[in-house]
């Protein structure tokens, strides 16, 4: 499949590194940056063109004419929407995805319809940043959360304390500690490693797991696995940027929100749109500001600023004034792994984020929703089951019989309002939503055929 990516920024680069380590993928990436693109052809194996993005001469000279998809991520809206004019216009390219963040554009959904502008696909990173963060503070404890089957299911990602129940005792025991309630353990990392899992497999202080459950369960084995921590009422928002201040319109009506901003032309415009959020003039890392303002009783301290450096350093400054839970916007992953679980609770990547809603556009097959788990280590993915036991390598089988590779695991079936974890022997039905959790991401490939109904 061919895929060309507009622009070299942090969330571009994200997705070739991504769409590029699939073997079916060629990907080209355009940016007006020599140097950004001289580095990365060094790091992966793509094509590269520089240029603008929206002169037709460059997109042609990217091979727009036999492109598949077009992933247009510069960082102007209006170039993004240019581009997949020209690239309809000119050369009727079946996908075409686009980067827009200003609400004048996302407001106006008529302007994505059928006969209006070029776009089959939107995203807004900084949407899906808002969104991620808000499921997290509904979820105390988590360190990521994730939603499947619009969001009947979903995967959470957790670190085992020694307070928790299940801690120090084999998974076969999770039936007997939560009757009633069906989750299931996907994964264990432990030291920064996969564990194989099975009945035995003694849960240990520190493992990273990530489970799966209907909504109305997560809580039950949150509490499973940790404390069970109150839920956040007091929240102390570094960064009054797109996200910082979606985040505080969001939650402002449900929680006592304060907002730091250090440029007085933001703070001011953050002032008049929110209603009920005290908005604060200052920089985020001023210990004496972030005393005054009585950071040790902050239930989450969230510093979503665009220096990830700043981030790092008030988080870890709020930390260590008694804010119960901090969280930090890092863009470099080996910044978010030297740092979460350490001296910052959660680390916050708005690349790995956004991938998960690139690939759910870029996957062949019915795939409704793709999340990089743990930084990109792992995926999950939704697909949709298609077509008769006849036709299908799925349909009518039980899951021990599904032919999947090595590293995947079928762990969740949505079927209609009902969610089933899955075992051994649960049967997969035609229209299934399935979830896979996959540890080796070399074999997307491999379950999307698998997914694929013979016609």
């Amino acid at each position: 499949m061919k895929i060309l990516i507009l622009g070299a920024g942090q969330v571009g680069r994200t997705a070739a590194h991504n769409l590029a380590r699939e073997p079916a993928n060629e990907v080209t990436v355009v940016d007006t940056d020599e140097q950004v693109l001289r580095d990365l052809q060094d790091h992966i194996d793509i094509r590269t063109v520089a240029g603008s993005a929206s002169y037709p001469s460059v997109l042609e000279a990217a091979g727009i004419a036999d492109t598949d998809i077009l992933i247009a991520l510069t960082s102007s809206d209006e170039v993004n929407i240019v581009a997949c004019e020209i690239a309809h216009a000119l050369h009727r390219t079946p996908t075409r995805i686009a980067r827009i963040r200003a609400a004048e554009y996302t407001s106006r959904p008529q302007l994505f319809s059928e006969g209006a502008l070029a776009v089959d696909v939107w995203i807004s990173p900084e949407e899906l940043v808002t969104e991620y963060i808000a499921h997290l503070l509904e979820n105390p404890g988590a360190i990521q959360v994730v939603d499947f089957a619009d969001g009947r299911v979903q995967l959470v990602g957790v670190q085992a304390r020694r307070e928790g129940l299940l801690v120090g005792k084999p998974l076969r025991l999770l039936r007997e500690h939560l009757p009633g309630t069906d989750a299931r353990v996907a994964a264990i990392f432990r030291n920064d490693r996969l564990v194989e899992i099975d009945g035995e497999t003694v849960i240990e202080e520190n493992d990273e797991i990530f489970f799966v459950a209907a909504r109305d369960d997560l809580r039950k084995m949150l509490a499973e696995l940790r404390r069970s921590e109150p839920p956040v009422r007091r929240l102390v928002i570094a960064g009054g940027g797109n996200i910082g201040l979606r985040l505080a319109r969001r939650l402002e009506n449900t929680n006592q929100v304060k907002l730091i901003e250090r440029d007085a032309r933001r703070a001011a415009r953050a002032a008049e749109i929110l209603q009920h959020a005290i908005v604060l003039r200052g920089d985020a890392a001023d210990e004496e500001l972030l005393i005054e303002e009585n950071i040790d009783a902050a239930d989450v301290f969230a510093a979503l600023t665009n220096s990830e450096e700043a981030n790092v350093m008030a988080a870890m400054l709020a930390k260590r004034l008694g804010a119960r839970r901090v969280m930090a916007l890092v863009n470099r992953p080996a910044y978010g792994e030297l740092m979460e679980g350490r001296n910052i609770d959660v680390v916050i990547s708005p690349q790995t984020i956004t991938i998960g809603s690139l690939l759910a556009h870029v996957r062949r097959g019915d795939v409704v929703r793709v999340h990089s788990v743990r930084r990109g280590a792992a995926e999950a993915m939704e697909l949709v089951v298609h077509g008769s036991a006849e036709r299908s390598r799925i349909v009518g089988r039980r899951v021990e019989d599904v032919g999947l590779p090595a590293g995947a695991s079928i762990v969740a079936l949505a079927r209609g309002e009902q969610v089933i974890m899955a075992h051994h022997d649960t049967l997969v039905e035609a229209e299934d939503h399935v979830i896979v959790f996959l540890n080796d991401r070399r074999h997307v490939a491999d379950i999307e055929r698998l997914f694929q109904s013979e016609t």
